[in-house]
């Protein structure tokens, strides 16, 4: 009864999502379950794309039918706690507005079983520090694309310390211009050269 979803969440079919789902809480599917084919057809793309199968549209594609689906399921999720293997806040860097990278590695942590905070572009070094200590996250990932911003990472880092929370918070930091030697240099505990690089190092840090 789920297969349909799973399908349409991998076949990227932003245009039908909303009333599949919607035929099958009708017919009497849990809401829990709707979304659970949801991260199965997000989490099958993911794979497909680490295999060199399913390329940039195609993982963005199945992102985007996720979240449209989302849309449909929240109100009847509310109320119903899910359990999450950690909290990950992730944002670009401030002065930075891409974010297709960013957005890749959110849809792979939602899939894998991570809450997702996302504060989407142009976030400050006060913005980040505010949401690791709000959601009392367990992991914080900034991205960047530009050699120009990548060097507000370091501000952030920094003001985390300030804080007293740097300790507290494991940092992955990824995008175009940045490199393992750079994550060295400014502190911070991991690399991700892809968003699934990104992912398998966050899920080792929660031993999922």
């Amino acid at each position: 009864m789920t297969e349909e979803i799973k399908t349409a969440v991998l076949t990227g079919n932003t245009y039908d999502i909303e009333e599949i789902i919607v035929s099958k809480l009708d017919s009497g599917l849990e809401a829990m379950h709707c979304l659970q084919a949801m991260i199965d057809g997000l989490e099958k793309s993911g794979q497909l794309f680490e295999k060199g199968e399913y390329f940039l549209p195609e993982l963005t594609m199945a992102g985007d039918t996720f979240k449209t689906g989302m849309k449909v399921l929240e109100p009847h999720l509310a109320g119903k706690e899910r359990e999450y293997f950690g909290t990950v806040v992730l944002g670009t860097i401030q002065g930075d507005v891409h974010d297709i990278g960013k957005n890749l590695v959110g849809f792979m942590l939602e899939s894998a079983g991570f809450k997702v905070i996302d504060l989407g572009l142009n976030v400050s070094a006060e913005t980040f520090l505010n949401a690791v200590e709000e959601n009392s996250a367990d992991v914080l990932g900034i991205s960047a694309l530009l050699t120009t911003t990548m060097l507000g990472m370091e501000d952030v880092v920094q003001a985390l310390g300030k804080a007293g929370k740097r300790e507290k918070v494991k940092i992955i930091i990824g995008g175009a211009p940045v490199s393992q030697k750079y994550a060295q240099d400014i502190g911070v505990d991991a690399y991700g050269s892809t968003a699934p690089a990104g992912l398998e190092i966050i899920k080792s840090w929660m031993d999922v």
